[in-house]
């Protein structure tokens, strides 16, 4: 389904320049804008939940023991 959505005109540009430059149409170059701005968020929200989570010394600590039993479990049987 199709649904109009109203940019400023620098904008609207920005999209038909970068659709012509690509060889794409404007709402595939909307689309994929889109998504890579999920994607930033998305990523922006994990950085910011794992600095908390390294703040907590305890649950940190914690993680860190954990890796490095998991470390030595990646070496079994393994020849060095």
């Amino acid at each position: 389904m199709a649904v109009q959505v109203r940019v400023n005109e620098s904008t609207h540009s920005a999209i038909s320049s970068l659709a012509k430059e690509l060889g794409e149409s404007m709402q595939t170059v909307v689309d994929k804008a889109i998504e890579r701005y999920k994607r930033e968020i998305f990523l922006e929200h994990l950085n910011e939940d794992f600095r908390r989570f390294r703040e907590n010394e305890k649950d940190w600590n914690a993680e860190l023991e954990e890796r490095r039993l998991w470390d030595n479990t990646m070496l079994d049987g393994v020849e060095k």
